[in-house]
C-alpha cells in the first residue's frame, strides 16, 4: 500500500477566533501542525496543537488564560454529498478539499476543562463581593470560601414548616 504524506504549520492569533466567530474562546496564540496522510480512499488528518487561549472565568467573568495541548485525528473521504459524523467527513468529490478552521476550533474547544476558573484568590474581587451577596448554595466549604461566605448551610431555615424530607438533605449537605 503506497502511502503519501504532506506536513502543514501554522500559526493562529486571536484574528482566527474573531473571523471563526468562536463563541467560547476570545483570544488565543497557537501553533497547529498537519500532517496530510493519504491511503486508500481516506486521508487521514493528525492534528497537533499548543499554545494558550482566552476564556471567560465561570466564576468572575474575566479573562482567563489556559493552556492548550491537544492531539487529534480526523478521517476524511471523497464522496457525493457533504457529510460529517464524529469519525468520519465526507467531502463532495467536485470541491475536492475540506476547510479545517472549525475542526481546529472545535478540537481546541474540546480540549480545555470543563470548570474554567481562576486559581484561588485570582478572581476579581468587586465581582466575588457581589456573587458572595447573591449565593444561597454552596456545595462545599472550599467552594464557600471562593464565595467569600462563611455559612455553608445550603438550605435556610427561615421558620416555616417544610417537607421532612428536606431535613435528611440537609443533613447530607452539612456533612460535607
Amino acid at each position: 500500500m503506497r502511502q503519501d504524506s504532506c506536513e502543514y504549520e501554522c500559526s493562529l492569533d486571536d484574528r482566527f477566533f474573531a473571523e471563526i466567530d468562536a463563541p467560547e474562546i476570545h483570544e488565543g496564540c497557537l501553533k497547529v501542525h498537519l500532517s496530510v496522510k493519504k491511503s486508500v480512499g481516506a486521508y487521514v488528518l493528525e492534528f497537533h496543537t499548543e499554545g494558550t487561549v482566552t476564556v471567560a472565568c465561570d466564576r468572575c467573568l474575566e479573562s482567563l488564560e489556559l493552556p492548550v495541548c491537544a492531539d487529534n485525528v480526523q478521517i476524511v473521504k471523497l464522496g457525493a454529498d457533504f457529510s460529517e459524523d464524529e469519525d468520519l467527513v465526507i467531502v463532495p468529490e467536485e470541491e475536492g478539499y475540506i476547510d479545517v478552521s472549525w475542526l481546529i476550533y472545535e478540537f481546541v474547544a474540546l480540549s480545555l476543562p470543563m470548570k474554567r476558573v481562576h486559581a484561588p484568590g485570582e478572581c476579581d474581587e468587586r465581582m466575588m463581593g457581589v456573587l458572595g451577596e447573591h449565593v444561597c448554595v454552596s456545595s462545599s466549604s472550599e467552594e464557600a470560601e471562593d464565595w467569600g461566605e462563611a455559612d455553608t448551610e445550603a438550605i435556610p431555615d427561615d421558620g416555616r414548616e417544610t417537607d421532612p424530607r428536606w431535613n435528611e438533605l440537609k443533613k447530607i449537605l452539612n456533612n460535607n
